[in-house]
């Protein structure tokens, strides 16, 4: 009964992490950018648009990056935020 009770604990622990990271907070100086991975996999359904070179991390990946390719699909797609305060939460 006590590996059922660890086993249970540690899958629920797992789950929970899982779970977390669907979303991601990136900081940044005029306030942390919260980021919806699951949501945007959903709605953008290509990994490529982000992920040139397949899943995982993002190469060159940061400021100049996002604002180009996040604000500009969004701007796009007239879906999202487009304004520094909808993305940047202090």
């Amino acid at each position: 009964m006590r590996k059922f009770i660890v086993a249970a604990a540690l899958v629920a622990l797992s789950a929970g992490f899982a779970m977390a990271a669907d979303t991601m907070t990136f900081p940044a100086k005029n306030g942390d950018v919260s980021f919806n991975h699951k949501k945007h996999q959903e709605a953008v359904k290509d990994c490529k648009a982000c992920h040139e070179k397949g899943p995982g991390k993002i190469e060159g990946f940061g400021k100049d990056w996002a604002h180009k390719t996040c604000k500009g699909c969004h701007a796009d797609k007239g879906a999202g935020p487009t304004k520094c305060g909808e993305c940047h939460k202090k």
